[in-house]
């Protein structure tokens, strides 16, 4: 089912959700750009999250014996923990995230207020970056996308608006069927439905590749987002309307 609107009157711009939105857009063009000329492959190869070299990195910094350059290697070597999240590898991608953000998005920043849900989408995002290196670092794919801080909205709104009315339309074959259902059903169903994906994508002997990998993230996001989103909450909203 996809998701077009929620039954939640709108309070003040969410101009952070939006410039969110529109700069994963911008840069997604960019990568277009990119891809015409030849250059794309090696850019996300420099930014994406690939867990062997970001893995390389810590450890070799770990190991000089030397505080300041061991902080230094950290902290531009995972430099791709946070690009990463603003980069997409295909119009699927772009458009699911944007449109997830676009109903979702604008109430969890409604609560949290404009600097804590900035704060809190890049660490969603830079935490499930982490899970992804420690899951398999040796993985020399470059990951990107923006579904671990996505997901963490996901779980930020599931939280706070369960009873909210979440507008989707399910596409069927010869036609788009109108569904409107709480918050909580739409969002458990999403969250159960990535372990299944996740569980079908395992390799033989349980083994997660990059396709595993991708599900495994927005459920770890989603749970993410749920336990943060109680430590940064500013406004609580009244659960016994949405």
């Amino acid at each position: 089912m996809i998701p077009i609107s929620d039954n939640i009157p709108s309070g003040r711009l969410p101009l952070v959700n939006y410039a969110i939105m529109g700069m994963n857009v911008a840069i997604f063009l960019a990568e277009l750009r990119l891809e015409i000329t030849g250059n794309l492959g090696n850019f996300l190869q420099t930014w994406g999250i690939v867990p062997a070299r970001i893995h390389s990195v810590i450890t070799d910094a770990i190991t000089t014996g030397n505080p300041a350059a061991a902080v230094a290697a950290i902290v531009f070597g995972t430099g791709p923990l946070v690009v990463a999240m603003f980069l997409h590898g295909s119009f699927s991608q772009i458009l699911g995230n944007t449109l997830f953000l676009w109903v979702f998005g604008k109430q969890v920043e409604m609560i949290l207020g404009r600097w804590r849900y900035l704060l809190f989408y890049l660490v969603c995002g830079i935490l499930t970056g982490v899970a992804q290196v420690l899951v398999d670092p040796t993985l020399a794919v470059p990951l990107v996308g923006a579904q671990g801080a996505v997901a963490g909205v996901l779980g930020a709104y599931l939280l706070n608006f369960p009873k909210a009315k979440i507008e989707s339309i399910l596409p069927l074959v010869v036609a788009f069927i109108p569904v409107e259902m709480p918050a909580f059903f739409y969002l458990l169903w999403w969250f159960v439905q990535q372990i299944f994906y996740g569980i079908g994508q395992l390799e033989i002997g349980g083994a997660i590749n990059p396709f595993s990998m991708a599900y495994w993230t927005q459920v770890l996001g989603m749970i993410v987002g749920a336990g943060l989103v109680t430590l940064l909450v500013q406004h609580k909203p009244n659960t016994a309307i949405y």
